[in-house]
């Protein structure tokens, strides 16, 4: 992997514990006797190797720590998570020390009608103890953004039908963004505070993770749909907030699924396009 010139890579050794496993499978409310040394991490909940331990004094305004490799300065103040790609090349055993190795790949400016922003690409790869390939590699996309003030939600003037072959209704509230920020040690403020959310941000409430709507998806893969996945593309297209009803629904294409999560009005947030293993 490959980072952008100027900007190093960084690397670290996590442990892939079963109790820090099994402290996932209590944010999901599964039983946790499966969830043991030697098992196999479920695809998807790998988001615990790649916490940052970024010193208080070194963090964004924002809160948001990095996870791994520190973003740019580029005098923008805002961050979103635009999305992510993912491929799983082997599995990661509950127990094993991993590598994980991280790095910015790629910086965009762009400056449009709405102002400045920049496309942030970081490249991460995890290889589990002395094997040479990645066991995973991701590589996750944040807009950096200027100050926003004013309220940016917008209410539709009716509210969408959602139809699928396969659907589930989830509503995350403030404990579930806490759990899961705390799993990947993500102090981004706009998932915690919700004053700062709504007076600096902008937002109406507390944003959702868009790790934590990955997560949702991808459990929806393997315990709804039971999908081995080889990997995933997702697009974070809109903010979901705390404690509103969140749609999960998919629909297979070919050979493969496409899976969307809808907003409290009907509206596509973020879709995911997967990549199945064959059992």
């Amino acid at each position: 992997m490959m980072a952008e010139a100027g900007h190093p890579t960084f690397t670290r050794t996590e442990h892939c514990s079963a109790s820090l496993v099994r402290r996932v499978a209590a944010m999901l409310d599964l039983p946790m006797e499966a969830f043991r040394d030697g098992a196999s991490l479920p695809r998807g909940w790998h988001f615990i190797l790649m916490g940052a331990d970024t010193p208080r004094a070194s963090l964004r305004a924002d809160g948001f720590p990095g996870l791994g490799a520190p973003l740019p300065d580029l005098g923008l103040p805002r961050l979103l998570q635009g999305g992510r790609s993912v491929v799983y090349h082997y599995e990661i055993p509950i127990g094993a020390t991993v590598t994980r190795t991280s790095g910015v790949s790629e910086i965009t400016e762009k400056t449009s009608a709405s102002g400045r922003k920049a496309v942030v690409k970081v490249a991460h790869s995890l290889r589990v103890a002395d094997n040479v390939d990645p066991a995973i590699t991701e590589t996750q996309t944040y807009l950096l953004l200027p100050a926003q003030s004013a309220q940016k939600e917008t209410i539709p003037a009716e509210l969408a039908a959602v139809s699928a072959s396969h659907m589930r209704v989830v509503t995350p509230d403030e404990t579930l963004l806490f759990q899961y920020s705390a799993l990947g040690f993500n102090s981004h403020k706009i998932h915690i505070d919700r004053n700062y959310a709504r007076d600096v941000e902008g937002f109406p409430d507390l944003v959702v993770n868009g790790g934590l709507t990955t997560l949702f998806l991808t459990e929806f893969a393997r315990r709804q749909l039971s999908l081995n996945l080889s990997g995933f593309t997702m697009k974070n297209l809109a903010p979901l907030f705390c404690n509103r009803p969140m749609t999960i629904a998919a629909d297979r294409i070919g050979s493969q699924w496409s899976l969307k999560a809808h907003d409290d009005s009907g509206r596509v947030a973020a879709e995911m396009e997967t990549k199945v293993n064959e059992l």
